[in-house]
């Protein structure tokens, strides 16, 4: 700073009012001044403006792997709203929703220096009343329960999942099979619960759920088992990565969709429209989930109280995999 002052012709106050935009420096001085940092390859020290500002324009975000469509397209939200912003996003993936691991994440984070965390994990199952957070640090959580203590943004997991039994319903089926999510998972809980419920409030059969990893090779292993189902005339299966292990092991059984079995999924990835058949599914709409998350963060660092929990509406595409029922049996 001292040597851009002196190239400049002006007091190192002087740069430290133009490094901070102050608009009380004349035009012609502030020139001169940038001019000379650019001369000398000089850059401020934004870590140390945000240290005496105490605004870091940084968000943290927590997530629990990388690996499931959820997870990557919410923090895709997250991420390309924050940037809108003007905020930057350090992530720190974890492992496992441990207690101790997320009390490591927060230290991580407070060290690195945000201005608040967005928690994209199983926040149910920790004991959130013993997490010891920063006291400066605002928290947003996505897809769980945090208990209250944290304002939630979520896809509408039950009208999600309400929407595919419907369908599935309307189009004649007597009732619905269900290929759940982890048991750990929030989203899968709601989804499976809300598929209970709408089947119940009908009369009709339910049937045992059938529980994959959100993985292809899962819904497969569960596709098998529904093969061998006489009765199963329509399944809604909890993600489409599982949806599509199910349509392998019905194909290889020879089991028609949507002819024999109608399937519904669950995300509408990419892929969904080029399943074969292409797959009827509940779409999430991550970019509002994203956004409104980002929302809450601004809000709680202007000073607002941000509660309760602010639901994503999905939307149910119908393609080829669901039909009504036949009356006659399926083709072996």
């Amino acid at each position: 700073m001292a040597d851009v002052a002196q190239r400049a012709g002006v007091s190192s106050q002087t740069v430290s009012r133009v490094s901070n935009g102050d608009a009380a420096v004349v035009e012609a001085t502030r020139e001169k001044v940038l001019a000379a940092m650019k001369e000398l390859g000089y850059r401020p020290n934004s870590a140390a403006r945000a240290l005496k500002r105490g605004d870091f324009r940084a968000i943290g975000v927590i997530i629990r792997g990388l690996t499931t469509t959820g997870n990557v397209k919410t923090l895709d939200a997250v991420t390309s709203s924050a940037s809108r912003a003007g905020y930057a996003v350090t992530l720190i993936p974890l492992d496992a929703p441990t207690q101790e691991n997320v009390k490591g994440a927060f230290t991580r984070l407070d060290e690195l220096a945000v201005d608040a965390v967005v928690l994209i994990m199983e926040v149910h199952l920790l004991d959130t009343a013993a997490l010891t957070l920063p006291p400066h640090v605002k928290v947003v959580v996505v897809d769980s329960d945090a208990t209250g203590r944290f304002p939630v943004v979520d896809t509408d997991q039950r009208q999600g999942a309400r929407s595919a039994v419907r369908h599935l319903l309307d189009l004649g089926h007597g009732t619905v099979w269900h290929v759940a999510g982890p048991e750990e998972s929030f989203a899968a809980g709601r989804r499976a619960e809300a598929w209970e419920a709408a089947l119940r409030e009908e009369g009709r059969t339910v049937p045992p759920v059938l529980r994959g990893d959100w993985t292809p090779e899962s819904g497969y292993e569960a596709g098998l088992r529904l093969a061998d189902e006489k009765s199963c005339t329509a399944v809604f299966v909890a993600n489409d990565q599982m949806a599509l292990g199910v349509l392998r092991a019905f194909h290889e059984r020879g089991v028609r969709v949507p002819e024999d079995v109608s399937v519904v999924g669950f995300d509408d990835i990419p892929e969904a429209a080029s399943f074969i058949p292409p797959l009827t599914t509940v779409r999430q709409d991550f970019a509002q989930v994203g956004a409104l998350c980002v929302d809450a963060v601004l809000q709680e660092l202007a000073g607002e109280t941000v509660t309760g929990v602010r639901l994503v509406a999905t939307a149910l595409v119908e393609r080829n995999s669901t039909a009504a029922p036949r009356t006659r049996g399926r083709k072996r």
